[in-house]
């Protein structure tokens, strides 16, 4: 926060500018990185010893610590910045102590770190009514923010030019706020852990920090220092004779370098003077830099080590001026580079404190020329024929650099193309014979041979018993998480022309606000699959990966018909008829469904007009480890697929779990097809590694004694 108010505090925190607060006389301030942040973790956990109630507790908490310090009958409004002279209440900074509530003028709590974005819920208790994290704001203002994440802007608070999965634009919390923001959210993820992940609540990017912190806020806390009106939120809460304190501080306010010190970036300000002030000089400029091992994608980089009067920590590698990565070795291989390409390196030396060395004399290195094509594709095997398509799938291509896309060809045509090592070919006649067959290229359109023809039969569709779709899971989530799955267990494709999907306002009225199911990209259900329609406003990553529509949120419908809550029917209609229902027709405000995951029994082969809850199966609150995926008795093609379960995707920390009673080797690439991590899943081991992946989509290749699939997976 920017301004400097309150000439009373001045004088208190005056003392503390070149010596830490007693509170940290405990704390091994020495540490550095990840060691520091868990001996801080140990030292605000330990400290906690009033945990407060949500209602009365976080109320008189900011009652007390966010007083307007030039009103002591006012408090300030995170994200406000006007003195009330415009006539528009909404963006007031300040607001009267007792005007608090819900109701338009009033001010509310703003969980600034959002309740619905920590893993799991954050809910009232615990992290949801910690008030180092909870701030007085305007009740409109909130709900305007509502829970999505921060991004980039400038000036006062509002949309961020920053988006993210969904498309959702993020929060800008002003130039007043940023920095405020980001040291909550510090605290909060040293605090909480991975309940609490920076990369959950910002945009950014955390390639260069040793966990998950993000350089949204590392940036903002540079940019915005603490003001002392941040700094009576800390000497209220040590205070345990204070009702509402909790006794913990916030390490971030009382020394912002703290964060540097952990987690790298430009410098923030030391306030104790107890880093910056005891070294003021940066290492030698590394020497004799030297490129060798020169492949078509890849060249190793070394260097000699530099020299510091204390001790030099860490090298930053630029290539054509941009910073590629941080080590703390004088050598490091850059790979996914271009072929036949020409590259610039430099590298600089850092210390402990952060004071850089310049920048090191250029080196120019060219990258082989790709002229190899990769191996053909093997072991083409047909799978999951229906009377209009049916999967491909084949042994991965080899090559000198990378395979980047296979193409399929149906009777010697093109059909499409896929960077996976599966493909569905659909839009096929029933009871025909294709021949199909596959090649590899690499990034410069190297193309291997076509692979030898192997024969797919669709079937002629006969019945197996089940007709028509059906509702297959309902998800009444937090916020706008909303989602409706249907299912096609029968074995013909369907084509969505002529569904929709109507609701009615809490059990009563008309049927209302029609989706219907072919307005999107996908138009066709085929057997054994399922279609996943979400509210625009979701944030579940989950649902986001997972849908074929998400209803927009905004007028005149703000997410209709995937905005109900528990209390009101949704139904499946056909032409305009009624096929299927979730929830009573006319059933009154009864709240069948309300804060529940709801998803039909295996055993159900058709829709049904009359409700019955026999047929489903209730979950927490929340639960959506099954969308986008169904299970039936008629259909048990994609058993293998569905013993394997992977999880949490999209993975937004460093360990991607395997739920298996197998051994597998994993291997993930790209989406260019490039392999980027190898591991093994085993009975004592049932994870991997992933803190190395950037943010993008990846394909996860499987491969157990039941066979090979592979699944999408989502870094954020």
């Amino acid at each position: 926060m920017i301004k400097k108010v309150l000439s009373i505090i001045f004088i208190v925190s005056f003392t503390f500018i070149f010596a830490q607060e007693a509170y940290y006389n405990n704390v091994n301030l020495s540490l550095s990185g990840i060691a520091l942040k868990g001996e801080l973790n140990t030292k605000i956990t330990t400290t906690h010893t009033n945990m407060l109630v949500y209602t009365p507790g976080v109320w008189e908490a900011c009652k007390a610590t966010d007083v307007n310090p030039t009103n002591a009958q006012e408090v300030l409004l995170i994200y406000g910045w006007e003195d009330g002279s415009d006539g528009t209440i909404v963006n007031d900074r300040e607001r009267g102590i007792d005007n608090n509530g819900g109701g338009q003028g009033e001010w509310n709590r703003e969980h600034v770190f959002p309740r619905s974005l920590g893993n799991p819920n954050l809910e009232f208790v615990g992290p949801g009514a910690d008030a180092h994290s909870i701030r007085p704001s305007d009740a409109s203002l909130n709900s305007t923010r509502s829970n999505r994440k921060f991004g980039l802007g400038s000036g006062n608070s509002g949309s961020s030019i920053e988006t993210y999965v969904g498309n959702k634009i993020a929060w800008y919390p002003g130039d007043e706020w940023k920095g405020d923001v980001a040291r909550m959210m510090m605290y909060m993820y040293v605090r909480y852990g991975d309940q609490c992940l920076p990369s959950a609540v910002g945009v950014g990017s955390g390639t260069f920090t040793p966990d998950d912190m993000i350089d949204l806020f590392l940036n903002w806390n540079v940019e915005d220092p603490v003001s002392d009106f941040e700094k009576q939120r800390n000497i209220f809460h040590e205070n345990t004779s204070n009702t509402y304190a909790q006794g913990n501080r916030n390490p971030f306010i009382d020394n912002p370098y703290l964060a540097t010190r952990i987690w790298g970036g430009d410098s923030a300000e030391d306030i104790w003077g107890i880093y910056t002030s005891s070294d003021t000089e940066a290492p030698s400029v590394p020497a004799n830099v030297t490129l060798n091992n020169i492949t078509t994608f890849s060249i190793d980089v070394s260097w000699t080590a530099s020299t510091d009067n204390i001790g030099v920590t860490g090298y930053e590698v630029f290539v054509d001026g941009n910073l590629i990565t941080i080590t703390s070795s004088t050598s490091i291989t850059i790979s996914g580079l271009d072929s036949n390409t020409m590259y610039s390196f430099t590298v600089l030396a850092k210390d402990l404190v952060n004071n850089k060395s310049a920048e090191s004399p250029a080196v120019f290195g060219t990258t082989l020329e790709d002229t190899e094509a990769p191996s053909i594709p093997i072991n083409l095997v047909v799978s999951d024929e229906t009377d209009s398509s049916f999967k491909i799938t084949w042994n991965e291509s080899t090559d000198n650099t990378a395979v980047t896309g296979y193409d399929i060809y149906l009777d010697g045509i093109f059909n499409g193309t896929t960077a996976i090592i599966s493909y569905t070919i659909t839009n096929l006649s029933v009871s025909t014979s294709y021949a199909v067959t596959v090649l590899a290229k690499d990034a410069v359109n190297n193309q291997s041979e076509q692979s030898s023809p192997v024969n797919g039969t669709t079937t002629d569709g006969s019945s197996n018993g089940a007709t028509e779709l059906f509702f297959s899971e309902y998800v009444e989530g937090s916020a706008n998480n909303k989602a409706l799955e249907i299912a096609n267990v029968t074995n013909s494709t369907i084509n969505l022309s002529g569904y929709t999907i109507k609701r009615q306002t809490n059990g009563g009225g008309a049927w209302l606000t029609p989706l219907d199911l072919s307005s999107g990209s996908v138009t066709s259900i085929v057997p054994g699959d399922v279609f996943v329609v979400i509210n625009g406003n979701a944030d579940n990553a989950t649902l986001i990966a997972e849908a074929d529509i998400s209803v927009p949120n905004m007028a005149p419908d703000y997410g209709a018909p995937v905005s109900f809550n528990g209390n009101d029917p949704v139904g499946l209609f056909k032409n305009d008829v009624l096929i299927d229902i979730i929830g009573v027709f006319n059933g009154g405000s009864s709240n069948f469904a309300q804060d529940i995951t709801l998803r039909r029994r295996s055993d159900i082969s058709g829709p049904n007009v009359l409700y019955d809850h026999n047929e489903w199966e209730s979950f927490a609150k929340n639960t959506v480890d099954d969308i986008g995926q169904h299970t039936s008795t008629l259909n048990v093609n994609d058993l293998v697929y569905n013993s394997i379960k992977m999880f949490p995707n999209p993975v937004n920390n460093n360990f991607l779990y395997f739920n298996s009673n197998q051994d597998i080797d994993v291997i993930i690439y790209d989406i260019l097809g490039k392999q980027v991590l190898i591991g093994k899943i085993t009975s004592n081991k049932k994870y991997i590694n992933v803190s190395g992946l950037n943010k993008g989509i990846y394909i996860v290749k499987l491969n157990s004694n039941n066979g090979i699939i592979t699944k999408k997976l989502i870094k954020q």
